[in-house]
């Protein structure tokens, strides 16, 4: 239950801080509107209130001015007319009743007052009370010449809900203000997405990377003037890194040579033979460094690719290193999968893959499939003796290997892995290993961003 709630919260910082505006707007217009309802009762009530007064007043100055035999008539004819109640007491009735309140009193007794009525025929006294059920006003005027006139008045003030633009206002008020606050917590987070866009791009392509604008409010362009003096002192460093690694390959390449050589000129040929293997190995191991070190520095442009006809390029090309295993070589999934990725550097990547497949599995299975909306997972399957569960992670490391062995032939530099992870996540992908179920092959499993 727990985990359903959390997923109805978003994840996003802007649309969290938009929720909680809102619904704190939301409370906000929910009190005024309580506010507003009770002022428009009072509104209301002081509005039926003074239409009863008027109309009793009407009702009142009509018999007060009408000779005494003619009144029961005319309190007849009045009578029923808006739900009212008109009688002629000799006193006025307290039964059942109450006293106004003072406010009412005041509100009535001034539109009575306010009404035109004749000097001499103004009311004397006016008791004024009501009852609760049903609500009811119950006015008693002192007629001029002796005895009360009792009007007794249904009291229904209009509820505020149906004043006209009642909800309405509200309803307005409420969507402008969520509108402000949906383009404000975008538009005020909108850096927030570039900057993690910038960082995203400098750990994709640290070379090709673009600066973040320096502009906006104090805040926003101090973030953006360290972040892009940091990616400038990053890019220094790999340069820096890069350009050495380039020179001692440089260097290394004199001595090597001249030792192959001197090698040449001995005559055991075993120990020759010896000899020149070291060399060998030393100088592939010198060579794969340089690549690792040129792999880290990516220098190379990202570009539009089809994923599909590199796998399948990379695939006729370990075929026709090693014809042997030709027929182990397949590959399944769509004709097309374009991406946007650095070619060169992917398919160095998926070469060391596919070649430690056949190297080490004599077959090598590629599936190319959607891992979700957004990103594709590449499956490359042999049927090698797999690799011990601890040292699934471990190999990815620079010169780590599981076979102990210095043989080119076999064992390798111990760079293949770590050159392809690199270039996997350059491009904000991962590799991970897993031995197949039966204790038989391996599955390097490749998931990049489309």
């Amino acid at each position: 239950m727990g985990k359903n709630r959390l997923r109805l919260w978003p994840a996003s910082l802007a649309w969290r801080t938009a929720l909680t505006l809102l619904a704190g707007f939301a409370v906000v217009q929910a009190i005024g509107l309580g506010i507003h309802t009770i002022n428009q009762i009072g509104l209301n009530n002081i509005i039926a209130e003074r239409e009863i007064a008027t109309r009793d007043a009407i009702v009142y100055r009509r018999i007060a001015m009408a000779p005494p035999d003619r009144r029961p008539a005319i309190v007849a004819a009045e009578t029923g007319i808006k739900g009212d109640k008109i009688t002629l007491d000799p006193i006025p009735p307290f039964s059942g009743t109450f006293p106004l309140p003072l406010p009412s009193r005041q509100i009535i007794r001034g539109s009575i007052l306010a009404f035109p009525i004749p000097p001499e025929y103004r009311p004397r006294n006016i008791v004024m009370r009501g009852s609760v059920a049903p609500p009811r006003s119950v006015l008693s005027f002192r007629l001029p010449d002796g005895g009360w006139l009792t009007i007794e008045s249904p009291f229904h003030p209009t509820p505020p809900w149906q004043t006209p633009g009642f909800a309405t206002a509200f309803l307005v008020m409420f969507g402008l203000g969520a509108i402000l606050i949906f383009w404000a917590v975008f538009r005020l987070t909108a850096p927030v997405r570039t900057l993690a866009d910038a960082a995203e791009q400098l750990g994709r392509d640290i070379q090709h990377a673009p600066a973040l604008p320096e502009s906006g409010p104090t805040e926003i362009a101090t973030a953006a003037i360290a972040f892009n003096t940091m990616a400038s002192r990053v890019r220094r460093f790999v340069e820096d890194r890069t350009f050495l690694l380039s020179a001692i390959g440089h260097d290394l390449r004199t001595p090597i040579t001249r030792l192959k050589l001197r090698t040449e000129f001995l005559e055991d040929d075993a120990q020759r033979e010896k000899f020149l293997g070291d060399l060998d190995e030393l100088e592939a191991m010198l060579a794969s460094t340089l690549a690792f070190g040129r792999d880290v520095a990516q220098t190379e442009a990202s570009v539009p690719v089809d994923l599909a006809i590199l796998l399948r390029t990379v695939i006729d090309e370990t075929a026709d290193i090693a014809p042997e295993c030709s027929e182990a070589l397949r590959y399944t999934g769509p004709t097309h999968s374009i991406l946007r990725a650095r070619p060169l550097a992917l398919k160095r990547a998926f070469a060391n893959l596919i070649g430690n497949a056949v190297k080490y599995g004599d077959s090598a299975r590629i599936t190319l499939r959607d891992a979700d909306r957004h990103t594709l997972r590449i499956d490359i399957e042999d049927d090698g003796p797999g690799i011990p569960p601890g040292e699934l992670e471990r190999v990815f490391e620079p010169f780590r290997r599981v076979e102990n062995s210095r043989n080119r032939e076999t064992g390798g530099t111990g760079l293949g892995l770590a050159i392809a992870r690199n270039a996997i996540r350059a491009h904000g992908g991962d590799i991970t290993l897993a031995n197949r179920s039966g204790g038989k092959g391996l599955i390097a499993s490749v998931y990049l961003p489309t």
